[in-house]
This record gives structure tokens, sequence and C-alpha cells, in this order.
């Protein structure tokens, strides 16, 4: 493997893993210096990247609410305890 995919890759990687351990300034500076690097390397696949990011924040705003609803009724669920949540026979006793 190239050591610039590896760098890429790493740089990417250990901005996810810094991003979700709560230091976000340092995940983002990290995963930004990848992007860099892929965008020297590949001009044309950021150009794409660009091009279609509309799309992509579209997509992951429909998956974040998503999330938000499925949480929002876990929540909900186990506030209300588990002997209301109906058994698979239909019936309570």
């Amino acid at each position: 493997m190239d050591w610039k995919k590896v760098f890429i890759y790493g740089s990417f990687a250990a901005g996810a893993v810094l991003f979700i351990a709560g230091r976000k300034p340092a995940g983002l500076t990290v995963a930004g210096v990848g992007l860099a690097a892929l965008a020297s390397q590949h001009p044309e696949k950021l150009k794409e990247l660009w091009r279609r990011m509309p799309e992509y924040l579209e997509k992951s705003g429909k998956f974040v609410d998503m999330a938000a609803a499925l949480l929002e009724k876990l929540s909900e669920q186990q506030s209300r305890g588990y002997r209301n949540i109906p058994a698979a026979g239909g019936g309570r006793y």
C-alpha cells in the first residue's frame, strides 16, 4: 500500500477516534489534514465530493432525524417501565 494512502486513511481514522473521544477540535484538525492530503493526491475526487455535498448533507440530516426519533421512543418506553410493554400473546397476565 502506498504511504500516502496510509497517511490519508490513518488521518481520517485518528480524527474519528479523537472526535468520538470528545476531543472535537483535535479530531477535526487531524481529519482536515487527511482531507488536504486527499485533495492534493486526487483533486478530481475532491471536486466530485464538493459537487455532491448537498446530497450528502440531506441524507445525513435524515439519518440524524431517524436516530433521534428512535432514541426518543426508546427513552419513552424506558420511562414507562417494562411492565407496560405488551406481551407476545396479547394478554397482560
